[in-house]
């Protein structure tokens, strides 16, 4: 149970609170570089670096930061790691950089980052906030790796780069050019929150079930402490009978 806890914020971020397919944040890079999964990739891991080493830093920092300029602080912040990311590309992966483009230096105005910072960093250890920034991170990497696979498999028949377009071309298809315009981020992001709406609607409902069959009722109402159960009864009042009942016992 200790470990669940501790890894509890980096859990929230990949899965429970995905900053993309859940929270709905960063929407302006998830629909502008995920042409392909390559940069979609690229921009999410260019997000957890400076996520994760903004939100040990704010963390370390959290104390001596006065309170009336934390915000500015915190963009300060940030604003450094992005320039350090954003030199590291243009020096070694200049392809990257350039596809990503005015993108990398958007990321000091991300809201997850800032957002993060804000609600989580501020207020939590050095270990929990790095654990919550990778998590935001991978989270946003994983979405934005999904839609580029997506678009760049239908939008252009190739997937990180490997071309399988001349089998389909010969078999009469033709890419979907759509994918890779701007409204194909569109369709793509809201069928994949379709089909994990309607999962989790699916489990939630399995839950509850679940719950429902576990409990074991002995068809004693008076002495019964589940006030949800549906098999408590009332009177034509609206007064909760056992309850009524038990106060008659206690007399």
């Amino acid at each position: 149970m200790k470990k669940n806890n501790t890894l509890k914020p980096f859990i929230n971020g990949l899965i429970d609170e995905n900053p993309t397919f859940v929270l709905m944040l960063g929407m302006c890079p998830t629909l502008a570089v995920t042409t392909s999964a390559v940069n979609g990739l690229g921009m999410g891991l260019t997000t957890t670096v400076v996520l994760t080493l903004s939100n040990i830093i704010i963390s370390a920092l959290r104390r001596i930061i006065p309170d009336k300029v934390r915000i500015p602080a915190f963009i300060v912040i940030i604003a450094s790691f992005v320039t350090i990311v954003g030199q590291f590309l243009e020096a070694y992966l200049p392809a990257l950089n350039s596809a990503l483009g005015m993108f990398i230096p958007l990321i000091v105005v991300n809201c997850i980052i800032l957002g993060r910072a804000e609600a989580f960093a501020s207020k939590n250890g050095i270990f929990a906030s790095a654990l919550d920034g990778l998590g935001m991170g991978l989270g946003f990497s994983v979405a934005l790796t999904l839609i580029g696979c997506v678009r760049e498999v239908l939008g252009s028949f190739s997937i990180f780069g490997f071309s399988f377009k001349a089998p389909l071309e010969a078999a009469g298809l033709s890419p979907i050019s759509i994918f890779v315009m701007a409204p194909g981020a569109f369709f793509v992001l809201a069928a994949i929150i379709a089909v994990m709406s309607v999962i989790r609607d699916k489990q939630t409902a399995a839950g509850k079930a679940s719950k429902i069959k576990d409990v074991k009722c002995d068809s004693n109402c008076t002495n019964c402490s589940d006030s949800s159960c549906v098999h408590r009864f009332y009177d034509e009042n609206g007064a909760d009978t056992a309850v009524g009942n038990r106060s008659q016992e206690l007399k």
